[in-house]
């Protein structure tokens, strides 16, 4: 039977251009924005999944950063306390010279004193963004950021890298000018003159070489620290390259195949304009009827 009131074919042909027009403005979305997800509807678990792995990503980047500012700290205490070791063998060899008879220990310390003030002057500008390591109280403990984790239960923290400056510490303050406590107090006491004994110029000695060991250590602790901060460094690098593939794993389209399909799709829609004039022009013959 055929009506002039409801045209079946046409209705069918119209259904089926809608769905391909549908299917066409999905597959040029994806094919323009590179996704296949886009937002929540297009995939609830995929986006909720990806959402939260970017922002881990993007808190990891931040770390990584910070470990920049880390590692320049540990720079700037490595080259503080390397060039105090200098100094304190310079120091270490004038004592030595003083050794010797004929030798005039007042002038011998003259050089020494001026070697006391670039230990301090070294200290004062071991400084980076305000924070000094190598001026430390006693037990003061200093800390980099190194990473960020988020754990099985979905509790997220920021991890940190520990080094007890108070331990290594140049000085513990530098007051009027002049670094006191720390591993370099005691050197900085020293005081030699014409009077001084052979005696007191072996317990100068003692003090240096036991400062020269502490330095030694404190520099060695910055080295592993920096070793530390590197390989973190190199970690966080793999570790945010892995969460970038694997967020493109769930929410980045295959260009290939959205090519093709927008390629059938195009194809499709022709084909369903096509029959829907078809299916619109076998109304017409109705007319033929009345004639």
């Amino acid at each position: 039977m055929s009506s002039i009131n409801y045209n079946s074919s046409a209705s069918s042909a119209l259904q089926t251009l809608r769905d391909i027009n549908s299917n066409l403005t999905t597959t040029q979305n994806r094919v323009s924005t590179g996704l296949k997800v886009e937002k929540a509807s297009d995939n609830v678990a995929y986006w909720s999944i990806s959402t939260t792995m970017k922002s881990d990503n993007k808190a990891l980047g931040a770390a990584s950063d910070a470990l920049g500012i880390g590692a320049a700290k540990v720079d700037t205490a490595y080259a503080a306390m390397d060039s105090a070791i200098d100094v304190v063998n310079e120091i270490k060899a004038k004592l030595t010279t003083a050794s010797e008879t004929s030798v005039d220990k007042d002038q011998v310390q003259l050089e020494v004193s001026k070697l006391q003030e670039q230990l301090t002057a070294i200290g004062q500008a071991a400084s980076f963004n305000g924070e000094n390591w190598v001026v430390q109280g006693s037990g003061s403990t200093t800390t980099v950021v190194d990473g960020f984790i988020r754990d099985s239960s979905g509790s997220v923290k920021v991890t940190t890298a520990s080094f007890e400056a108070g331990t290594y510490a140049m000085f513990s303050a530098i007051s009027s000018g002049v670094g006191t406590g720390g591993v370099l107090g005691a050197v900085m006491t020293i005081a030699l003159s014409s009077a001084s004994t052979q005696g007191a110029i072996d317990a100068y000695l003692t003090t240096v070489e036991t400062a020269l060991g502490n330095l030694t250590k404190g520099a060695a602790a910055l080295g592993a620290l920096s070793t530390r901060i590197d390989l973190q460094d190199q970690f966080a690098g793999k570790i945010s390259d892995a969460i970038d593939a694997g967020v493109s794993r769930l929410v980045d389209a295959d260009m290939e195949e959205e090519s093709a399909r927008l390629s059938a799709l195009q194809t499709q829609q022709q084909l369903a304009v096509q029959s829907l004039s078809i299916a619109n022009s076998s109304s017409q013959s109705i007319l033929s009827l009345f004639r």
